[in-house]
């Protein structure tokens, strides 16, 4: 297979991300020999929004969620069922439909908040709904059955059937800051709709809510939970405001102690709280609702919802016409990769990936630019979007740079988000969620992260990243030199000990000891620290410290780029020679302060020391060296992927060779199911053998697939979606910081990628994804013109 790279200049000009990737298209592979099959004739998708299948990952712990959301939405309206991310395709009732969730995280505070319910019946003292018996307003007892029957689940739209309370049909879709539900009810005088506030995901804890009607068609609430992934003490706010199209025909709210037809809200505290609103559908038997979403107060709840959810003349905006502007603005999006041929599922399969690294993190503004800074004070965006929602630790791998390439300028607002969540809370983030660090996770992850996105361009110098604080006054201003100032000031130190950040827990004796001692009984910020997976941290410290090098010497800071490159060699420090594991010499292992080694087990976090050896791929020729030369890495990377039975049987190798299990970390094989490794097949092209790289992509990419199970392992805010878009388009970052891609062979005979300024066409004469194939050359045609802003290469090199 010959890879032709072509790119055109386009009309616009998005941002500077286009020229730092293309400048690092210059690793031309070269592997067995493909008979060429001929070019497919198929053109471009020409509706990418409806290949979308929002139910693949909706099991075995992919934890998508299968509802409506705009592309980085803040409202996403999605039903909620007993899984604790949310709802599964096994489940067989739904609770509620809320607006807020995240997409594939493995911890259990995953939103569902303000979850409302279609119902009929009467609502009553002794009726179908006790309002005498508080138990009958709880969600797990008034929970809807449902058919998977016409179900529908597409980028921007959602359709099920609840097929108790008469039958019920319910759409969502939703702007970006405003959900949407239209019900179609059974003919009936006793329609109602249940808007829940005490009660969210099955393991989410909600602190306290409250609940307003006013008027005969709006419906006001607020809901403070609980922190994420063990977050005890830390807790945020939502507000919402639902606005339905029609008047009520009777209402009430509920307690814990049972229902109160008439009343008009429930005040602010702890336990089951909500309302319900009626309506006679005898005669007209749709009733729509939009609610708006804001973190900074129902102010900004309202103004989100009238900007958004109504028109000029406060009327609600149809659901279609709603509908119809987000799906075209998925369109638009989703097209930043445009694929030729290939099958119909491995099309399906793309663009769901795709869509899934397209929905986090989130927007956090108001339609006015306001948002809830790290300080736990409203600010003001000023012609920028702030983000949050940063998975980092998952995040950096792949998802950043796939949103670096295809969406440059948002990405460029991701880092000043980064940025600014560390200057007004103090400290670079590792897990930011909502307005608080959760401290999930261990390691560096901000460093490659923010390292990558500034080698992509997201950061330049003198770019001015905020506007003045309508409340305290001061001013962000943020570029690339204070970006290396908050890097280095998060690599060399550790935050205050009463500061919410954690950061790297473990500096000290990191610099001392050049590595992160284990220690067991460590305190901790949140539900991890450094010092408790001492192996794992070290590694992901050296990385890090690779990473900043590399931007320090980017800015021309040669004497930080000198240290901080040797410190990236710290993963030596956890090599043990004498380490053997089934007949292989020299291992990373964790270390204790005395500097003895630690076991087999343990040290290395959500993984083992046969997954996390690999991460040392800074220096992949020293790590060559330490295994006993390249050929003995090569034969310890075919048994970790068993390159044998791959050749053999991709498939059966994938799923029974490999970890199968979404949470099983304990084993020596490769886990495609976890981020630790998801880099690991490329450490073929470092030495020398990119053709087994091509065959265990192929291999690993049978795991996606369009079926609800058709994710491996938590999606991680898109981060094992986004490694499969990679894998399909025929490349992958290389080490964080760098800027290089490591090519593979794609999986479609054509793909277009708007890159910002600049459109990128790969063309592979004769890919089919359904087989094993391997790059046999790599060609790239440009203008001179086009040379220049993209930067030399080799044509036709091999390696």
């Amino acid at each position: 297979m010959k890879i032709r790279i072509l790119a055109r200049r386009a009309r616009r000009i998005k941002s500077h991300a286009a020229a730092s990737l293309a400048i690092a298209l210059v690793a031309g592979l070269i592997g067995p020999a493909l008979v060429a099959q001929p070019a497919s004739a198929a053109g471009p998708i020409a509706n990418p929004a409806a290949s979308v299948n929002t139910f693949i990952g909706t099991k075995d712990e992919g934890n998508t969620f299968p509802g409506a959301s705009a592309p980085f939405g803040m409202a996403q309206v999605s039903p909620t069922g007993k899984h604790f991310a949310g709802w599964q395709y096994d489940d067989t009732t739904v609770r509620g439909f809320g607006h807020s969730y995240l997409s594939g995280a493995g911890c259990w505070e995953q939103g569902g908040l303000l979850s409302v319910l279609p119902t009929t019946g009467e609502v009553g003292p002794g009726k179908s709904f006790d309002t005498s018996n508080g138990r009958t307003f709880d969600h797990t007892r008034y929970a809807a059955t449902l058919t998977h029957d016409g179900e529908i689940g597409t980028a921007g739209y959602y359709r099920t059937r609840l097929t108790s309370s008469g039958g019920i049909d319910v759409e969502a879709t939703a702007s970006t800051r405003v959900g949407v539900q239209r019900y179609t009810f059974p003919a009936t005088g006793n329609a109602n709709v249940f808007l829940n506030t005490g009660q969210a995901n099955q393991t989410l804890k909600v602190k306290n809510s409250s609940i307003t009607i006013v008027g005969d068609r709006t419906v006001v609430s607020e809901i403070r939970v609980q922190g994420f992934c063990s977050g005890k003490d830390f807790e945020y706010t939502t507000w919402f405001a639902t606005r339905f199209d029609r008047p009520f025909a009777s209402s009430g709210t509920w307690n814990e102690t049972g229902g109160m037809p008439g009343s008009t809200a429930q005040p602010s505290g702890p336990g089951q709280k909500g309302a319900w609103v009626s309506f006679d559908t005898s005669e007209n038997r749709t009733v729509q609702l939009s609610t708006g979403l804001s973190f900074t107060g129902m102010a900004g709840a309202i103004a989100n919802l009238v900007e958004e959810g109504l028109d000029d003349n406060g009327t609600i905006i149809p659901f279609d016409a709603v509908k119809d502007a987000t799906v075209a603005e998925w369109n638009t999006e989703l097209r930043k990769a445009t694929t030729y041929g290939g099958a119909a599922n491995d099309n399906v399969t793309f663009y769901t990936a795709l869509y899934h690294a397209f929905l986090q993190p989130i927007t956090s503004t108001d339609v006015d630019g306001r948002y809830r800074g790290f300080d736990d004070k409203n600010h003001v965006a000023d012609g920028w979007t702030y983000y949050q929602w940063f998975s980092l630790w998952d995040t950096y791998r792949s998802q950043n740079q796939l949103l670096a390439m295809l969406q440059p300028e948002r990405a460029q607002d991701m880092a000043r988000s980064v940025l600014t969540i560390q200057q007004q809370g103090g400290w670079l983030p590792r897990w930011a969620y909502a307005n608080y660090e959760a401290n999930v996770m261990t390691g560096d992850p901000a460093s490659p992260f923010l390292a990558d996105l500034w080698r992509f361009g997201a950061v330049q110098g003198g770019v001015t990243l905020g506007a003045e604080d309508t409340l305290s006054g001061t001013a962000v201003e943020l570029d690339e030199k204070l970006l290396l100032a908050a890097l280095l000031e998060n690599i060399d130190t550790a935050p205050p000990a009463g500061s919410q950040f954690a950061g790297r827990s473990a500096i000290a004796d990191y610099i001392a000891k050049g590595y992160v001692p284990t220690n067991r009984w460590a305190p901790k910020k949140g539900m991890d620290t450094d010092e408790h997976h001492g192996g794992s941290a070290t590694m992901e410290y050296a990385v890090g410290d690779c990473a900043v090098s590399l931007v320090a010497k980017g800015l021309g800071d040669n004497a930080t780029a000198v240290r901080l490159a040797s410190r990236a060699g710290n993963w030596k420090n956890v090599w043990n020679r004498a380490a053997t594991e089934t007949g292989y010499a020299g291992f990373p292992r964790e270390r204790n302060a005395d500097g003895s080694w630690g076991g087999a087990t343990g040290g290395f976090q959500e993984g083992t020391a046969w997954q996390y050896q690999w991460l040392a791929w800074q220096d992949a020729d020293g790590l060559a060296e330490a295994i006993g030369g390249v050929a003995q890495a090569i034969s310890r990377l075919d048994k970790f992927f068993d390159i044998g039975g791959v050749f053999a049987d991709p498939a059966g190798a994938a799923r029974g060779s490999w970890v199968t299990g979404a949470l099983d970390y304990n084993r020596i094989e490769y886990n495609p199911n976890n981020e630790p490794n998801l880099h690991a097949a490329w450490m073929y092209n470092f030495y020398g053998e990119p053709a087994k790289a091509s065959a265990v992509n192929r291999a690993a990419q049978t795991l996606f697939t369009n079926k609800p199970n058709g994710v491996t392992g938590n999606d991680d805010l898109g981060t094992m979606s986004a490694w499969y878009a990679f894998s399909a388009l025929g490349m992958y970052p290389s080490v964080p910081g760098s800027g290089d891609l490591l090519l593979h062979a794609p999986r479609f005979p054509r793909l277009d990628l708007d890159i910002g300024d600049t459109t990128l066409t790969i063309k592979a004469d004769g890919a089919d994804g359904s087989k094993l194939q391997y790059i046999d050359g790599v060609q790239r045609h440009s203008t001179k013109r086009e040379l220049h802003q993209l930067g030399s290469v080799e044509e036709g090199r091999n390696a």
